[in-house]
């Protein structure tokens, strides 16, 4: 909302709010009931006029201006003596309404992009924001599609409903050097507004836009500038921008177009542009892909990796009490891609009665009937194998009985034990090592 209506408002209840209702359609109402200022008159600041000659540009030479919304930019273009514009100065755009996008229909707020032409009559010096110029929107090409909207402008006081909003200080220079290329003789100057810089990387970026196919149609007329240097001559036909064609029909925004030509030498240049931004994209496009990929693939790893080691945590928890050994050995050695080894535990050792001693032990040696008494001073009595209490445990020699369950012989049992625990280890690694590979 302006100033001026701000106030209209307060005065009279009912016609302001007639008022702010339009206003809020509008976009950004313009007012010739405020004080007519002398910003409009302020001169092109020193430092800037001393670039302008620099550059080899007459200080009255035609302009031509950029918006790239994303970037919040607008370029000031101007035309040096040799013909071609080169690019004066950028500035930052305080504010835009909307989205990337074209503006299709009044009230939406939305910021127009397109090809727009702003004539002497469009300055506005009397503006409340400022000062301000109207983009011309809609142009044929948006009427062909039937959009509306009214008084989308760029302006100062930093505030948009559906204009471009710049800075005081921005818009002064902008509105000074307008100002000065009407004075040298320009009828009218372009301004060429879009979503972002048509750049490969960025249509790569937004290639999955509804307004792709839009965008590309002002990407054609960002060539034709880019490649000649030179604001493009902009028709319409066949609901659709044309750029430097000549034909000996009338070009009808509505109405197919007509037979017409474009300069050999233009054409070829914004050709190989663009077969070399196409191709750029499509590299572009693959890399994102490969990247989207390669990320999909390390989260299923990631999700393969933790549950085998969930699953193996699982299995390695302690059997309930009263299970089965058995079943509880089975179940810890169960995994999803197979079994994993694991240490079995080693059958309790047989008890050693007498009985098993004799029946696996040599034969007892028999004492002779008389023996010699020995000095008991100076040699040790040697007690022969008979003569070993029958109640101490002795270890047996002989081969384990075939009916024993099968485990760790008793003295390897820490070794066997620790071994088959290495054994399992590494079975888990390797296994772990195959995921991440």
């Amino acid at each position: 909302m302006n100033r001026s209506t701000r106030r209209l408002g307060r005065a009279a209840p009912g016609i302001g709010a007639l008022l702010l209702a339009a206003t809020l359609l509008a976009g950004c109402q313009v007012s010739d009931i405020g004080n007519v200022g002398e910003a409009h008159l302020a001169p092109v600041p020193s430092a800037l006029a001393l670039k302008i000659d620099r550059m080899g540009m007459d200080a009255r030479s035609p302009i031509m201006l950029r918006i790239f919304k994303e970037e919040d930019s607008l370029e000031v273009w101007k035309r040096d003596k040799a013909g071609q514009y080169k690019l004066l100065k950028t500035y930052d755009i305080c504010a835009w309404s909307g989205e990337l996008g074209p503006k299709k229909k009044e009230g939406d707020r939305q910021a127009p992009e397109g090809f727009y032409t702003v004539s002497r009559g469009q300055m506005n010096p009397n503006s409340s924001y400022h000062l301000s110029f109207d983009l011309g929107f809609p142009n044929r090409f948006d009427r062909s599609l039937g959009r509306t909207g009214s008084h989308l402008m760029v302006h100062g006081d930093c505030s948009s409903r559906g204009c471009y909003a710049m800075e005081d200080d921005a818009i002064e220079e902008i509105y000074a050097l307008a100002r000065e290329a009407f004075m040298g003789g320009q009828q009218a100057f372009q301004v060429q507004a879009f979503p972002f810089r048509m750049t490969p990387e960025n249509m790569a970026k937004h290639a999955n836009s509804e307004h792709l196919a839009f965008w590309e149609m002002l990407k054609e007329g960002s060539d034709h500038f880019e490649v000649t240097g030179v604001a493009p001559k902009v028709d319409v036909c066949n609901q659709r921008y044309v750029f430097n064609a000549s034909a000996s029909g009338s070009f009808n925004p509505s109405a197919a177009c007509p037979s017409y030509t474009v300069d050999p030498g233009v054409e070829k240049l914004v050709a190989a542009k663009k077969a070399s931004d196409l191709e750029k994209r499509a590299t572009v496009i693959a890399k994102v892909q490969m990247q989207e990929q390669r990320e999909e693939r390390w989260a299923e790893r990631e999700a393969a990796i933790a549950g085998f080691f969930n699953r193996a945590r699982s299995d390695d928890a302690p059997a309930p009490a009263g299970e089965d050994a058995a079943t509880a050995t089975g179940a810890a050695t169960a995994t999803a891609s197979g079994t994993v080894p694991v240490p079995r535990v080693s059958p309790p050792k047989p008890a050693v009665s007498s009985t098993a001693v004799a029946s696996t032990s040599a034969p007892a040696q028999t004492a002779p009937a008389q023996t010699a008494p020995v000095a008991s001073t100076s040699v040790a009595t040697v007690p022969s194998p008979s003569a070993v209490d029958a109640e101490t445990p002795v270890a047996s020699t002989a081969a384990p009985d075939a009916a024993a369950p099968l485990g760790y012989a008793a003295e390897d049992d820490d070794a066997g034990f620790f071994n088959s625990v290495a054994k399992s280890s590494r079975g888990l690694f390797r296994q772990a090592g195959k995921l991440f590979n």
